[in-house]
């Protein structure tokens, strides 16, 4: 919107407004933007979910220690989603294709969430959807995606075709697995939606992992987007999709930023599922349209263990009868064995921070 009111319309008559044109100018504005909505925004949208009665229900096998927790406001994924929807409608390009993609990411699992989180406040509980009804939900959507990407060529490079995985490490190496693409890209999507929705556990800490990853797949969308570093580079050049994922990644972060003011321990609210599970969705998108599936594994490095602690820990479970950690997911574990909340959160963010810094290290070592 702003995009084409300054520089499609203004910057005849005012030649510095050409600066509009330039991707990095827009996502810095795009955080910026975000990140005064959420911080302006947070304590409006933390009275209305009081006085509605929007509060979170603890899981009474949890941790004693969450039970202080009880009856904070939860659904402030609606805050961050408000945030990034703003920030983008504002500072992107809506013509693309992928613009739109992330927008109907975004809204889908955000309705998803909000559907799930609606029903554990109605029922008083921390249950909401059956765990098949939000695996089928999250499946019908990612579908949509991954075949509109299967079928899409406006969405792939001259060299590289959407079908094509790009193995991180490896300069050469892209295996095109043709109709294969489309279950694949749809567990992308809907395994980092329940990856981040599991990780949202703890004060700040899945919002905070989410930034790291943000921030890493902003740089790559953005050198995505170049052609002459992505040459330079030996990653796969796609204009569009490089440029709707920095602005995306560019409003997450600042929308993330802002909510983390509110979510920080003690958190004043929570994201719910409404926030979690399009959070993981839109990540997961974003990592299909900038070719970066594989290397999702290691920016979301502590979303894959949390996932995994799950399923080794129901695993173990039905076929030993033994568990293999004190709780699941991961964070659990560890507050068990004598850790503090902020102390997993802070550790985590480390060890993400890490994550963070060996996937951009991949750019040079391919």
């Amino acid at each position: 919107m702003v995009y084409y009111f300054f520089f499609e319309v203004l910057r005849e008559y005012f030649p510095p407004l050409n600066v509009f044109r330039y991707i990095s100018f827009r996502a810095i504005y795009a955080t910026i933007t975000a990140l005064g909505i959420s911080l302006v925004f947070g304590p409006f949208v933390i009275r209305k979910l009081k006085q509605f009665k929007i509060k979170q229900f603890i899981r009474d096998d949890g941790p004693k220690t969450h039970q202080g927790k009880a009856g904070t406001p939860t659904m402030g994924g609606i805050l961050i989603l408000m945030s990034i929807l703003i920030s983008v409608l504002l500072w992107s390009r809506l013509n693309q294709p992928s613009t739109l993609l992330l927008l109907l990411s975004t809204l889908w699992f955000g309705l998803l969430g909000f559907i799930d989180d609606y029903q554990k406040v109605a029922r008083k509980q921390s249950l909401g959807l059956s765990v098949k009804q939000k695996i089928f939900l999250q499946l019908f959507g990612a579908l949509l995606i991954a075949t509109y990407l299967y079928f899409t060529d406006s969405l792939s490079s001259k060299d590289t075709p959407n079908t094509a995985l790009v193995f991180p490490f490896f300069k050469n190496f892209r295996p095109d697995i043709g109709i294969l693409y489309i279950p694949f890209a749809s567990v992308v999507i809907v395994g980092a939606s329940n990856a981040v929705n599991l990780t949202d556990g703890l004060d700040g800490l899945a919002i905070g992992c989410v930034i790291f990853v943000a921030t890493t797949f902003g740089v790559l969308s953005y050198l995505t987007s170049h052609q002459k570093l992505a040459d330079y580079l030996d990653i796969v050049h796609l204009s569009g999709n490089g440029e709707a994922s920095t602005i995306f990644c560019a409003a997450l972060i600042g929308s993330g930023l802002g909510f983390l003011w509110y979510n920080c321990h003690p958190a004043q609210i929570f994201m719910g599922d409404t926030g979690s599970l399009a959070l993981g969705g839109v990540i997961g998108t974003i990592a299909l349209l900038i070719k970066q599936e594989i290397l999702l594994v290691i920016v979301g490095g502590i979303f894959v263990a949390e996932a995994l602690s799950v399923i080794l820990q129901v695993g173990s479970f039905k076929i030993r009868g033994k568990r293999i950690f004190k709780m699941a997911p991961l964070h659990h574990h560890f507050e068990q064995i004598g850790w503090k909340e902020t102390q997993v959160v802070n550790r985590f963010w480390i060890i993400a921070l890490i994550l963070m810094l060996i996937a951009l290290s991949t750019l040079k070592t391919r």
